[in-house]
């Protein structure tokens, strides 16, 4: 099968979250599949033109329509061995070329409905004639709308699946957008419109051939007011259109063998010794008390309110009076920072705090720590709790989205399950479940060690999520 996937991010070229890990697995694990043939469409950001780290082949030039006004193209092709994936850049200095993030500008919406034209512009530019265009979050969004009108003609075969990473982002512009922009017919306005705006997202649900989101559980969910900020009746009226496919990582990057930033490296069968010294060597980085048999507790994340933060900061205080340590990684919202930062100092040695992301360190604390915290508010499938059961971490989780689907509760009698859930978004009940983990760690450590290994076990690979995508592309094919 041709396949043709356009997204906004991708590791290792560029990387602001999840997605970008997602782009840069996926993408590889599809092009491993038998007489596939995978093409990756990204922008040529200036943070990747100008790296040095990246060879690239001009290909060509043109112009897209914008509204009444045209824009450059320019189209790069990655040098690589790979012949079944080729990676493509979009390359527009006014659009792309900016300082500071990706995201977040004043004129997000333009940017990337030029993109969105660009990828497809691009495509029958080199010659590519694919069976599916894979579109991912509201930045690409337009595709689906965009093939079957003004670019139906150039790629009247390819076929459209959109994937929803993230609900709560969904490309809002104003409801002028399609005479400004876009430039497509006026039938097209109630297509884009929702909420007396112009939304990418709403669009892309109700054209593509086929729409899913990264679990089975968060496919559920969003199909109720709560979790699908406004977007709720849209994706129900898709019906089996609208699935979830639960994201695998890439089981050679996390790798508790081989893993970059570790200490010591370790196996299912050497856990023990191998945690043991990679939690020292931990302490001794965060300049924490150095205590083999002390439980280290952490969170790598985005410090942001959905991901939990609020509950942790809630029960702090009692998480203080335990006999742990406590390890939190990461950037965000100033005001967890903040508390965290004080947590750090009134503690010092029970609290330590590292408010950067650096990849080969976030590893050593994978491996050093005992559990990991991930108690969210919502989290469409989460890839953390994924990496810390591979270094045989126990995860503690509110089950929720696609940590549901992932991390089964365990039961210490039947010695089944994961790792530690609570059902309702609520402190107590999180605190309530750490206990529970804790009780497991120092009282029965023989059980403690088979659920290490048991975790590390699992096979969270691509492997299954690349075979359900090709059979979600075979679908949107058949129509």
């Amino acid at each position: 099968m041709k396949i043709a996937i356009a997204a906004s991010e991708a590791a290792p070229y560029i990387k602001t979250g999840g997605l970008g890990d997602v782009m840069q697995a996926l993408p590889l694990a599809l092009s491993r599949l038998p007489k596939n043939e995978v093409s990756l469409f990204l922008p040529y950001y200036g943070a990747v033109k100008y790296s040095g780290a990246y060879e690239t082949e001009f290909l060509g030039c043109f112009d897209v329509p914008l509204a009444w006004r045209r824009e450059y193209v320019g189209v790069m092709r990655l040098k690589s061995r790979r012949k079944k994936l080729q990676v493509y850049f979009i390359d527009n200095e006014h659009y792309f070329c900016r300082d500071g993030s990706i995201y977040g500008h004043g004129d997000d919406g333009e940017r990337f409905a030029y993109f969105s034209k660009a990828v497809l512009a691009a495509i029958k530019f080199v010659g590519l004639t694919p069976d599916v265009i894979h579109c991912n979050d509201w930045q690409t969004a337009l595709v689906p709308l965009l093939l079957k009108t003004e670019y139906a003609g150039a790629l009247p075969n390819a076929r459209s699946v959109l994937t929803i990473h993230n609900i709560e982002y969904q490309g809002k512009c104003n409801l002028q957008f399609n005479y400004d922009v876009l430039g497509l017919p006026p039938q097209c306005d109630e297509i884009l419109r929702f909420d007396d705006c112009t939304n990418f997202l709403k669009a892309g649900i109700v054209t593509a051939d086929r729409v899913n989101t990264v679990s089975r559980t968060y496919a559920e969910e969003l199909q109720y007011a709560y979790y699908a900020h406004g977007l709720a009746g849209v994706l129900r009226s898709r019906g089996s259109a609208f699935t979830g496919i639960t994201n695998g990582i890439d089981t050679d990057l996390f790798d508790p063998t081989k893993s970059v930033g570790m200490w010591k490296h370790y196996t299912a069968a050497t856990v023990g010794e191998g945690k043991r010294e990679n939690k020292l060597a931990l302490q001794r980085e965060l300049g924490l008390p150095e205590d083999g048999e002390v439980a280290v507790l952490a969170i790598v994340s985005r410090l942001v309110g959905h991901k939990g933060l609020d509950l942790l900061c809630y029960i702090a205080e009692r998480l203080m009076q335990r006999r742990i340590q406590l390890v939190a990684v990461g950037t965000g919202e100033e005001k967890y920072e903040w508390f965290l930062s004080g947590l750090a100092y009134r503690f010092p040695h029970q609290c330590a705090t590292h408010l950067s992301f650096d990849a080969q360190f976030a590893n050593l604390v994978y491996a050093g720590a005992d559990l990991f915290l991930m108690p969210s508010k919502s989290e469409p499938c989460g890839l953390s709790q994924l990496i810390a059961m591979r270094f045989g971490t126990v995860p503690v989780v509110n089950s929720t989205g696609g940590l549901r689907d992932t991390v089964p509760p365990y039961d210490p009698a039947s010695e089944t399950g994961c790792g530690f859930t609570f059902q309702s978004y609520n402190a107590d009940d999180f605190l309530a479940a750490v206990d529970r983990s804790l009780q497991i760690f120092y009282d029965e450590p023989e059980k403690w060690l088979r659920l290490q290994r048991a975790d590390m076990a699992i096979d969270s690979s691509w492997t299954k999520p690349a075979a359900e995508y090709m059979k979600l592309y075979e679908s949107a094919i058949k129509g």
